[in-house]
């Protein structure tokens, strides 16, 4: 201490090169494992810590934003490939409230089931643990459930990678939080980005966009309160009104999971249309969609992949001749969740297809059309439905496709993947492989051979 330096000085003088030292052994060069990587937090702005006395400045070093952030995990950031996978997933709470069972509630055919659907785009803790064992084989796995703590966890753990599956609960862009913290963080993400999150969850958008590339879909409205179901019910319509021949089918705008999606639906008259319109908008507090009913056959198609290698997986019919006595062709929420029952199990799936190579081809292409054009990345479930003429439409398309792992469960996309002689693993690591691919970031050592027979062309559906 210098003659004129006061205790104070002194003690500040000595706390700075603890600091100094401790920062300098927990900060080294590479912490990052993807190449090229640009985030919020690494931009070129660094500070030097040149307060340290003469004694200890051979401690002294640049540090990043995103090094002073992380400091405390690079030591374990500090390898090749991919190895620490944040597992990004909303639980269902369990048991399930409010879901209803063909056994406990039978179907009516006056009233639609009775069934508290909030969290059924969420997952089980079967198809979570079911998910974290397939990212296993590439690394270590750090699960974060997509709840409040979310953001702090994921700053802390600074994963290589998020494998995400979280849904979301708020907002009409709660598919997109997950992806859009990550971007925020810097911390690459499997599958769509927030934009397309967003804009497929948003039923109307979604059409206008494919509408804008030219991609068939059915003619449709929106109604955001009683001034657009006056017009829609007036004489300016711009859908003819609902009749026995030609009825039309409402949606809540911004639902997953057939959430919002019954019989009820589907509308004959000016009066069920009125009725209807006026439950869904009571009901999900939100604009509700009303399209021209397609007539024709329903398919669902699984995509893997990007770009030019995106491929559509072995098609999946829907066989509406399996539904309960009665019930009219929607695979809706009886048919998800009510109709579909362990004791009982729906036979409604037909994967591959039976349907001649051009229909097959003409399905693919509008397919991978829409895949592309909102901008899917990694997978997705994309529904098609034909019209009048037999021209494929799409229906929706569901950048966060459900999973499930077991085969006895009418899970679309797995069903497919085990059509083209994909494991459930290996449709997950699929995925993941996907987005490591598109991220840059690689997948070293042991993992190695897995991820290359991943990237092998899948076989032709």
């Amino acid at each position: 201490m210098e003659s004129g330096d006061s205790p104070l000085v002194s003690t500040l003088d000595t706390r700075l090169s603890t600091l100094d030292y401790r920062l300098s052994t927990l900060a080294p060069k590479k912490i990052i494992a993807r190449k090229n990587r640009r985030s919020y937090f690494a931009r070129r702005c660094t500070w030097h810590l040149s307060c340290a006395p003469a004694s200890t400045s051979q401690h002294a070093t640049h540090f990043s934003q995103l090094e002073i952030l992380d400091g405390h995990r690079a030591a374990a950031d500090n390898r090749d490939g991919m190895t620490r996978i944040g597992f990004a997933y909303n639980q269902k709470p369990e048991p399930t409230v409010g879901l209803v069972s063909a056994a406990t509630e039978p179907r009516s055919d006056e009233e639609p089931p009775s069934i508290d659907d909030v969290y059924a785009e969420w997952d089980s803790a079967e198809t979570i643990d079911a998910v974290a064992a397939a990212l296993a084989a590439y690394g270590d796995v750090i699960r974060l459930e997509a709840d409040d703590s979310f953001p702090e966890r994921l700053r802390a753990e600074h994963p290589d990678i998020v494998f995400n599956i979280a849904e979301g609960l708020r907002g009409p862009n709660r598919e997109a939080h997950v992806p859009a913290i990550c971007e925020f963080l810097g911390v690459p993400y499997s599958g769509s980005d927030p934009f397309t999150l967003s804009l497929c969850l948003h039923k109307a958008r979604t059409k206008d966009f494919l509408s804008s590339y030219g991609i068939p879909n059915a003619p449709f409205a929106l109604i955001a309160g009683e001034t657009d179901l006056a017009r829609l019910l007036g004489s300016d319509s711009p859908l003819a009104l609902p009749t026995p021949a030609a009825p039309l089918f409402l949606k809540p705008v911004q639902e997953g999971s057939s959430k919002g999606i019954t019989e009820k639906n589907l509308v004959c008259s000016r009066d069920e249309l009125a009725v209807q319109a006026r439950f869904l908008l009571e009901t999900y507090e939100q604009p509700v969609l009303v399209e021209a009913f397609l007539p024709g056959a329903e398919f669902t198609c699984g995509v893997l992949g990007n770009g030019s290698s995106a491929r559509v997986l072995p098609i999946v019919a829907i066989d509406f001749g399996s539904l309960p006595d009665g019930a009219l062709p929607i695979y809706g929420f009886e048919a998800k969740w009510v109709w579909d029952t362990a004791s009982e199990p729906l036979d409604i799936f037909e994967c591959p297809a039976r349907i001649d190579h051009q229909l097959q081809s003409a399905i693919e292409d509008v397919v991978l059309r829409a895949y592309r054009a909102l901008g899917c990345r990694d997978w997705s479930r994309v529904d098609v439905r034909l019209d009048a003429r037999g021209v494929p439409n799409i229906v929706e398309v569901n950048p966060l496709p459900g999973i499930l792992p077991d085969p006895r469960d009418n899970s679309c996309l797995p069903k497919a993947g085990r059509a083209a002689g994909l494991s459930y693993d290996e449709l997950i690591q699929s995925a993941l492989i996907a987005a490591a691919e598109r991220n840059g970031v690689a997948v070293a050592g042991r993992h190695a051979r897995l991820s290359s027979r991943h990237s092998q062309p899948l076989p032709a559906a």
